[in-house]
């Protein structure tokens, strides 16, 4: 399987989620970005890893991180190695002495232990050509809003067109942190490409 390279680049709550947090990772030697829908418990798991703050008792995540250790085993990746019906699935490579296990996790999970581990984490190329995105433009805080946006006159609609558009309109939701607006529209393309192609 080839894999992609990634790190976290933000996390973000939506009141169009109900609640949900986005992460957003990043391709480490490219481009792309991933957008992943997470709940709020996860979101807040992996907050506090990457800010270095440590609760008073062990959450769920750091129970596992310290079981991993003390039964002499290593994470050694993360891989987010697939998308089914608009629902990544994730695996947690570990290593025990000379033996080597995959465990089925959820990304969100399997993320927070990658942080927690300092473990690589990947994603799957082929979920990286369906579900990833290149940003418009590269700024320097590329996870906030962008202020003002620009629409021009309607172009005629063939279904290339109207992909094109569509693009534009998801990077547009995906700079305004409208993830369940982009997560639609992003399923439009995906539909219109499969017409096309």
């Amino acid at each position: 399987m080839d894999k992609v390279e990634v790190e976290i680049l933000g996390l973000s709550s939506s009141p169009s989620t109900g609640g949900a947090y986005a992460l957003l990772l990043k391709e480490t030697y490219g481009n792309r970005r991933l957008p992943i829908i997470i709940g709020a418990f996860e979101a807040q798991s992996i907050a506090l890893e990457m800010e270095g703050i440590k609760p008073p008792r062990p959450l769920t995540h750091d129970l596992l991180k310290n079981l991993i250790d003390n039964l002499g085993a290593t994470i050694t990746e993360v891989v987010i190695d697939e998308l089914k019906e608009n629902t990544f699935y994730a695996k947690i490579n570990l290593e025990v002495s000379t033996m080597a296990n995959q465990i089925d996790s959820r990304p969100s999970d399997a993320i927070a232990l990658a942080v927690r581990s300092q473990a690589p984490l990947y994603v799957a190329e082929e979920i990286m050509k369906v579900a990833s995105f290149v940003p418009s433009e590269e700024t320097e805080d590329e996870f906030k809003t962008k202020e003002e946006t620009t629409e021009g006159p309607p172009k005629k609609q063939t279904p290339e067109t109207k992909a094109a558009s569509l693009q534009d309109q998801l990077r547009e939701a995906l700079d305004k942190e409208d993830y369940e607006r982009a997560a639609k529209l992003r399923d439009e393309i995906k539909r219109l490409k499969g017409n096309i192609n």
